[in-house]
């Protein structure tokens, strides 16, 4: 997630929020690896259930009931881009679609798969560490309509 994250970075989760509410497109994510549930990452939630994910190069399309034909996701948190080639991903009922911020680096859904919601911790709520970086929300982006 560099460089919206650093290893050794101390973080609150937010493990309530999705018991009552839904993951949002951008939410910065706390989960259990799918291959390896001893195991979590932290990742951006890039697809929502339902919707359909394309990636051509450094251009993500979704597809959702709202945009039958489709919009191009804004990344202004991404700096280091990839150049992936991902054909259309349907997502089904309770799926999301993953991705690190560092692109290129990233062992994200483009790799694995989608993240079923029931593997889902929480919402990173609060950075503590280091000091000089405390922030609530850290890594929040608000798509424009």
């Amino acid at each position: 997630m560099v460089p919206t994250f650093q290893d050794g970075q101390y973080l609150i989760v937010d493990e309530l929020s999705y018991r009552l509410g839904d993951p949002k497109r951008d939410d910065v994510v706390v989960f259990r690896y799918p291959n390896d549930q001893t195991k979590f990452f932290i990742k951006r939630i890039i697809g929502l259930p339902g919707e359909s994910i394309e990636i051509n190069g450094n251009t993500i399309t979704i597809t959702n009931k709202e945009h039958p034909d489709g919009f191009n996701l804004e990344q202004p948190f991404v700096k280091n881009l990839g150049d992936n080639i991902i054909p259309k991903t349907q997502l089904s009922d309770n799926e999301y679609f993953v991705m690190g911020d560092n692109r290129p680096s990233s062992s994200d859904s483009r790799y694995w798969g989608t993240v079923p919601k029931k593997l889902l911790i929480g919402k990173a709520f609060l950075r503590l560490l280091p000091i000089s970086e405390i922030d609530i929300l850290p890594g929040s982006f608000v798509q424009p309509e």
